[in-house]
This record gives structure tokens, sequence and C-alpha cells, in this order.
């Protein structure tokens, strides 16, 4: 159904007249927004980019059929401030896009809602066409009109065939002297229900420049402003925010809204625990959204967060998505699932790494059904008041599975987890990482056993010892023996129980650190001259191009690999110069196998180091390391009812004041 008003803003008063009907209370939900600083590789988030196809429903044949119309990609100097658009004469413009599509399906899920009304406010001549699609990414044409000189036109738009997935937007086809998109936004009713107010948490160490960016789009940004309780930037570095140029500035700006912690450093779970432990005893707001502090915020995705929180039908954490801060246009994931019986994170249905740029959300059928997570990064994260109350704090991991497991114990306390589309933020990418082979090796060793003590619904762990073992040898057939070093100390610290978490938290990362030093596969020379030069005093006949071994020949060539590794006398020339220099793309532990030294560039090629086989220590961590999950095996009931017994204690809040208050700085 289509209305026309010429009102800017929905009604959110209730009629007192008691002869009229009483007028529905509608709350906006999403604003339309374009990116602040015209910024062309995000653009294809807030316009859709696909220039010439759409799937339209066909039923079963899932044809793709030229669209009526040809829409234009934005030019960046229409864009004429953060909520309006000009749209040239005989061009057509689709907010079928990231940002400004209405994600209709999760709307009817998880709240209160029943419809939308989308509102617009126009100026010159042209069509606004609103369409809607199905599960299967099929788009459906909804209500069309003409508009002309200064109009607003609202769309009453019912939640009710969302069931599986599902989004509402519009396009806009400018005439005669073209148009203008003046503002636009979604409303859903509120059913009475208050605005809820928000306290944002950022942790960070030593990204100081990062953190002060993120304070100033907050300051700037009125809407955010008045819902917002607290910034709270808990501060564990030695190159503090405070200290930043232009951060006097802002804190003036924002008053008593910021507020700096400076704290000694407990990793990313301590210091989102000094989020959510700081939000409860002050009392002033509903929800803590956690953000790390090397990110572009959009600060639009905070309000729909909150606004989705608000209305949910029980409280629920509300997640932001992450974009690659260097690629823009790309997405890590879409939603994010645990494993189970494996326990082990993931995007579900290989929706990771899309680029929107590419391809478009109405050319991509697999956006369009609605994806239930099981955890949500703590990159932007929003959790209730009431879910801090009911299940604890954070787990004291200091860094990994500290997100998933925390929204794993709030499922089992009736807490669901949402990741919601059109809320987001840019993440510096994992592309040019590989964390598994340096110091949080042992955090993601020790942290997934205990998040599978915790909650893995199968005997054993299901296939966590199996797959632990194995990533064990890949290590040490790799050569790379300062992680393998640290993962059988993650091992001997789970077997330890969990009553020295909080203790562990200031101290494990700096013996790592420390145990780096004894190990030459970890010291990383930034100099390409700093190794001697290849040679291989016999080469390989012909090119090498090792393939990682098939499921049948695993097993053989395991034990025939293991036995090389830990027998084997190294090649006397292996021990003077590295046998090949290695990409860190081709480092698999298949084709280091065969090499006795290998100088091996790291994830984000600033430098590399030199891998050199070392027999004696090979036998010695691999004997350790199938001891320890021998006993992790005999004794996984009884760890298991400890970690369960102990977790309201190691996650309440007395617990975590006592760790706060050890860990406050000297003064």
């Amino acid at each position: 159904m289509t209305a026309t008003t010429n009102e800017s803003q929905m009604t959110a008063m209730t009629t007192t007249d008691d002869l009229a009907p009483a007028k529905e209370s509608l709350r906006i939900v999403q604003r339309v927004v374009f990116p602040a600083n015209r910024d062309l590789d995000t653009l294809p988030l807030y316009v859709d980019p696909d220039t010439s196809k759409v799937k339209k429903d066909d039923g079963d044949s899932g044809a793709v059929v030229q669209a009526v119309g040809m829409t234009r990609k934005l030019h960046p100097e229409d864009i004429l401030d953060r909520g309006s658009v000009q749209v040239r004469r005989g061009e057509r413009l689709s907010f079928g896009s990231y940002f400004n599509a209405f994600p209709a399906s999760y709307w009817r899920k998880w709240t209160v809602a029943t419809k939308t009304v989308l509102h617009l406010e126009t100026e010159g001549e042209g069509t606004v066409i609103v369409y809607r699609s199905n599960a299967r990414g099929a788009s459906q044409r909804v209500d069309s009109i003409l508009v002309e000189g200064t109009a607003g036109n609202d769309f009453e738009l019912t939640l009710a065939p969302f069931g599986d997935g599902g989004w509402y937007w519009f396009d806009l086809i400018a005439g005669g002297d073209g148009m203008t998109l003046k503002s636009a936004h979604w409303a859903v009713p509120d059913e009475g229900r208050p605005q809820g107010r928000v306290t944002l948490g950022v942790t960070t160490f030593n990204r100081a420049d990062y953190c002060l960016e993120t304070i100033k789009s907050i300051d700037a940004d009125a809407g955010l402003r008045e819902i917002l309780a607290e910034l709270i930037i808990v501060d564990q570095g030695n190159k503090k925010v405070a200290d930043e140029d232009g951060f006097d500035v802002v804190a003036e700006s924002m008053g008593d809204q910021l507020r700096v912690i400076n704290q000694g450093n407990l990793g990313g779970s301590g210091g989102f625990a000094r989020n959510m432990y700081e939000m409860v005893v002050s009392d002033k707001s509903d929800y803590v959204m956690l953000l790390d502090d090397d990110i572009e915020l959009e600060t639009e995705g905070v309000m729909r967060a909150v606004a989705f929180a608000d209305l949910c039908r029980k409280p629920t954490i509300v997640g932001g998505h992450m974009f690659d801060m260097y690629n823009k246009s790309v997405l890590h994931a879409y939603s994010e699932v645990v494993n189970f019986y494996r326990f082990l994170w993931g995007p579900v249905e290989g929706l990771g790494n899309h680029d929107f740029s590419s391809a478009g959300l109405r050319s991509t059928p697999q956006l369009h059904r609605r994806w239930d997570a099981d955890y949500n990064g703590w990159w932007m994260c929003l959790i209730p008041k009431t879910v801090v109350e009911t299940i604890g704090l954070s787990l004291p991991v200091f860094i990994k599975w500290d997100d998933a497991e925390y929204s794993l114990r709030a499922r089992a306390a009736g807490f669901p987890t949402v990741t919601l589309p059109g809320a987001a933020v840019w993440h510096v990418s994992w592309a040019d990482k590989d964390d598994s082979v340096d110091w949080q090796a042992y955090y993601h060793e020790r942290n997934r056993l205990i998040a599978t003590l915790l909650h893995s619904p199968f005997p054993k762990g299901g296939r966590i010892l199996r797959e632990s073992l194995n990533t064990d040898v890949k290590h040490l057939v790799s050569m790379q023996y300062y992680p393998e070093q640290a993962r059988i100390m993650a091992l001997k610290d789970v077997l330890a129980g969990p009553g020295n978490l909080h203790q562990q938290l200031p101290t494990t990362m700096p013996k790592l650190r420390a145990m780096r030093e004894e190990f030459q596969d970890s010291q990383v020379k930034t100099d390409p001259g700093a190794f001697p030069e290849v040679f291989r005093k016999r080469p390989p006949k012909k090119p090498q191009s090792y393939k990682q071994p098939g499921a049948l020949g695993l097993l053989p060539w395991a034990v025939k690999t293991v036995l090389k590794q830990t027998l084997a006398p190294v090649r006397d020339s292996a021990k003077e110069n590295p046998e090949a220099q290695v990409a860190h793309q081709d480092g698999k532990w298949w084709s280091l196998a065969h090499l006795d030294s290998a100088v091996v560039s790291n994830a984000d090629g600033t430098g590399a180091s030199w891998h050199l086989r070392d027999p004696k220590l090979a036998r010695q961590l691999v004997v350790e390391s199938a001891k320890l999950h021998a006993q992790l095996f005999s004794n996984w009931e009884t760890l298991r009812a400890q970690y369960r017994e102990a977790l309201p204690e190691i996650t309440s809040m007395d617990s975590w004041r006592e760790t706060f208050e050890a860990s406050e700085p000297s003064k």
C-alpha cells in the first residue's frame, strides 16, 4: 500500500484525542546513508553496482534476465551529504545494497515487527520502484509511484512472506531535469518499547591512532550521541590514546560521554570484560557494544543494532559484520557458526570473503537467505545488560575463542546471537596474518580446548583431540618448533585445570614472547639479504610440485614423514644454506616436509625466517605431544566437570574485579 505525505519524519507520538483512533507509533530503525567521505571503494556497499542483471522470480528455473532500465554506478559528486543524493536525468540508482536495503527476514524472525514503512523525501521528477526478494534471491516488484516537485511518500510493507529470507529495497529513475533523494528511512511499529541506550566499549593496545579516529567518528554523529551513554576506552598499551594529537579536542567535545581507563595488558578478553563490568556497575545503559581498536566504524550500524535489540522478542546479542579495511568492498564472513563435532569456527556455506564490487546484493542469491549465527566476533558486538547480569563476563582467556564461547554460553541460557546485515565495521583483514605460527598458537590450542570442555555435546569432545594431535604433527614436519612448543605449553595448562586462568592473564604472553627467542624458526628478519644464498647439493631432477596427500595415502605418508623428521640426519649442506626460498602461500606442511631447511616468508610479506630440521627436538616434541594428548583423553570427563563447575566463578563480577584491581598501573 502506498500513501503520500508531506511530513519529513514519521510521527512517533500517540494522539490524545479520544474521538480519533490512536495513531500508530513508528520508530526509525534504518536510515538510507552514503559514505561520509565519498569513498569510491565503499560505494558498492551503499548503491548496488550491478549494471544490467538482477535475478527475477521465474519459478524454479533460476533464470537471470535483463533488468528493466539500466542501473548506473553512482557518481561520487552526486552524493550531496550523508543522507542525500542526486540522480541525473535518465539514470537509475538501485538501493538494493548491503547498507541501504532492508533485511526483512531478520526483522521478521527475531523482532516483534510485522511490517516496515519506507519513507522517502524527494525533489524533482522521477519514479520510485519498491522491490522485495525471496529466500532464493529472486526479485519481485512490489509497488511504484511517479513523483514530481517536493514530495514525501510512504510505502507500508508487510513482513509476512520473509520466513526464510529476503530483503526490501527501492530504485530511483530520474526523468525531466533529474531528481534528488533528500532523505529516506525504514521504520517499524515500536510496540511501546522505549529507546535503549548503549555503552560503546573499545579495548586497545598500542593502536592509539586508529582508536582516536573511532572516537572522532562517534563524536561527529549527532544521532549516535543521542543514544550514547558512554564511550569507554580500555587502554592496555604503553602508547596511550590520551597522548595522541587531537585527543584533547575531541575529549572536550564529548565531555562525560567519553571515559578512558588505563589497565595492565589483560588481552582482548580482559579489556572487553572491563567494558562489560563498567557498563553494569555504572547502570547508565541497556547495552554494551564491544568494538575492536583497529577499525573504521560505520556509525549508522550502531544505531541499527540498538534499534534491532530494542525490538527483539527476547534479549539478544546483536553482532555486526566485518569488512576488509584494505579492500573495503570485501566482507569477511556473512554469518559464523561452530562445527560442534570438530569444535571449529567458520563462515556458513562458503560465504566468506564476498566482494560486493564484483557481485552485489541483488545478484547474489546466497545473501538473500537468512543465515543464523552461533556467535559474532567482538570487532562489533552488542550485548544486552541482562545477558551480562545472567551469564557473567568474558572467559579470562586473553585472546581467541572468548567471543565464540560467550555466545555459546548465552545461547545455553536462552539468549540467541544474531549477525545483523547493515551493521558493520572495516577491520584489518586476516588475509595478511597467520597467527597460528607465532605466540598466539598457544591461545588457539588452549582456548579451543577449554571451549570444547565447556560446551561440546560429544564424548571426548568429538574430533577435537584427533585434530589437535594432527596439528602438532603438521607443525613438526613443517619445522615450526616454536609454535609446537607453545601448543605443548597450552596442553599442560589445560590439564592443570581452571584455577589459574585469571592469574595467567598478565603473565603467559610475556613468557611466550621470551620463549620465542629460543627458536630459529620464529626469528623473523626483514632484510632480504639476512640469509645465506639458497643451495641444494643435489637439486630435484624436475621442478617439484608437492600435493597434499589424499585420504587413502595420508597414514602411510605421515608415518614415513614423521620417521624422517625424527630420525633421518640433516643434510650438511642444509645447515649452511637453506634448500629453498618458500613464499608464505606455498609453505604448506606437505611441501615443507620434503625439505631439511627453508627460508619461509611471513604472512604480511614484511620478513622471513629460516626453518631448519632438528630431529632430536622433533623427537622430544612428538613424544611429549602424544603423552599429553593421552592424558587429555583419559582425564576428559574429570576436566570437563572441573571447567563447567568453575565457569560461573571465573566469569563473575567479583573475580574480574580482583583481576582489574591487580592490573592497575602503579602511580
